[in-house]
């Protein structure tokens, strides 16, 4: 995928990335004084929704944006539930920061769509019908996009249509902007997307809008691009995978005769904790380097074990994303929750073993398990190499199925379980997690480990390509970008 574009506000820079030339631009609240230039003839935001990403953007920009004059005005449905946590976050009608959805997107210059997206699809005409002209309408997932497609209809001719997306659940974004205030820098990284320019604004509007929320970098994608690998990664290593091959590792363990205290430490905790800490400072290839000689074979052989079935899932989940019929099965659920709410996924006995472990947890004395190591490390790597076979920009498949999960979803997992991280994203993304971890489950535990313990030959090329992959120096220029603060999770 050939992208590039110009600023005419922000300094740009180009990075390589496995021998591509990507264009970004760096954030930063030392570069908060260019946003007025950059939102020029934006007097209102309208941020509508209140969901996973609402409460944080909205902060975020009120605070970026005080004292330019740009308003930052909430829109909810009449008698939404979230009013008074609006309210409590200092989004009143009295102040006139608060407001009626489809008045707050008709006043509005800039209206940032962040209700659900089964809303979005459903509501998507009246809310186009109410659109100024001239205005800009901005999207956080490209969902929408993937919606009108499947039902072939577009955008409005008369209003510009970008997107920026940050990489992380909406809880990320707001907690990494308010570290930020001691650390220059410290955010949520972000994708931006211009779909309609019809004044030459639209890429500024964007970039300002992203380095707004906090994001440390942002790199550009296209909106296709954007749905097509963001709903893919979600139900991958984002959320469906990791959470699937934790749970068939724990019970491995405990079929093998560690207490279940030892095999939730073996399993879930080794991931969430110096796995992830490793990949996010170092990168995958430091997980397997940091083994001894028995462990490096230990993660090998996990590796090649794991590796096609995992690749496997994840081809099905992006045939299924691409052709329109993940986002049918999202809308479909959607309209089930009246006669099926959405159940939990952190009631089984491993998870309630989980909060006695975190409840007597020593950091350092989580334990770094080469079989875990190598399990996880073939999903992830999987993931990038559809990805990557599928056209995404390597700046996108980093962040995708990299970055996200070990800086800003893992986190929440290690912090206080599987239903805390996946229940703190979007409807779309719990959705995606709770139908596609039991396939990893299955598949790793039916294949991977049946191959294991029958001595089946492995193939041991898919080691050999992993020791050079691409995504190795991809991450570590990555690094290079990184804010030197990671989120901090307290009660």
């Amino acid at each position: 995928m050939n992208l590039d574009f110009s600023s005419n506000v922000f300094e740009t820079e180009t990075i390589d990335l496995a021998g591509t030339r990507e264009r970004i631009v760096r954030g930063g609240r030392d570069l908060f004084h260019k946003l007025p230039e950059a939102l020029k003839d934006i007097d209102q935001i309208g941020v509508i929704g209140w969901g996973s990403q609402g409460p944080a953007q909205a902060q975020n920009l009120r605070e970026s944006l005080e004292g330019t004059g740009v308003k930052v005005k909430v829109g909810l449905r009449p008698g939404s539930y979230s009013v008074e946590d609006a309210e409590a976050a200092g989004f009143t009608e009295a102040n006139g920061t608060l407001g009626e959805m489809y008045q707050v997107i008709a006043e509005s210059d800039l209206v940032l769509l962040l209700i659900a997206d089964a809303a979005q699809a459903e509501n998507h005409q009246a809310i186009f019908d109410r659109l100024k002209p001239g205005a800009t309408l901005g999207l956080s997932h490209g969902f929408l996009l993937g919606h009108l497609k499947t039902v072939g209809t577009k955008f409005p001719d008369d209003v510009n249509v970008i997107a920026v997306c940050p990489k992380g659940m909406g809880p990320s974004v707001r907690r990494l902007y308010e570290q930020g205030k001691e650390v220059n820098g410290a955010g949520i990284n972000a994708s931006f997307a211009v779909v309609q320019d019809i004044d030459g604004n639209a890429t500024d509007i964007a970039l300002g809008w992203s380095i707004a929320l906090g994001a440390p970098f942002t790199f550009q994608t296209t909106l296709e691009q954007e749905y097509l690998s963001d709903i893919y990664g979600e139900r991958g290593i984002l959320l469906g995978a990791v959470h699937g091959v934790a749970e068939c590792l724990y019970r491995r363990y405990t079929f093998q005769g560690m207490s279940e205290e030892d095999a939730f430490n073996e399993s879930c905790e080794s991931i969430t904790g110096p796995i992830s800490k490793i990949i996010s400072k170092q990168g995958i290839l430091a997980v397997y380097e940091g083994f001894d000689n028995a462990g490096k074979a230990e993660f090998e052989k996990a590796y090649c074990a794991s590796y096609h079935p995992a690749s496997e899932v994840l081809l099905e989940i992006y045939d299924d994303v691409a052709s329109g019929d993940e986002i049918r099965s999202v809308i479909a659920a959607n309209k089930r929750f009246e006669r099926y709410p959405m159940g939990k996924i952190d009631g089984t006995r491993m998870w309630e073993v989980g909060k006695s472990v975190r409840a007597q947890r020593v950091e350092e004395d989580i334990p770094i398990n080469p079989f875990t190591a190598g399990v996880y490390c073939a999903v992830m790597v999987a993931q990038c190499d559809i990805l990557s076979e599928k056209g995404h920009a390597w700046s996108e498949i980093a962040n995708e199925s990299v970055i996200e999960s070990v800086d800003s979803l893992n986190p929440y997992m290690h912090y206080r379980g599987v239903a805390y991280m996946i229940d703190n994203c979007s409807t779309t993304a719990r959705l995606g997690a709770r139908k596609w971890a039991p396939r990893f489950d299955y598949l790793l535990t039916q294949q991977a480990f049946v191959a294991i313990d029958t001595g089946a030959d492995l193939d041991e090329k898919v080691f050999e390509a992993f020791l050079t992959h691409p995504i190795h120096p991809v991450l570590q220029t990555c690094a290079a970008l990184r804010p030197s603060v990671d989120i901090s999770l307290g009660e």
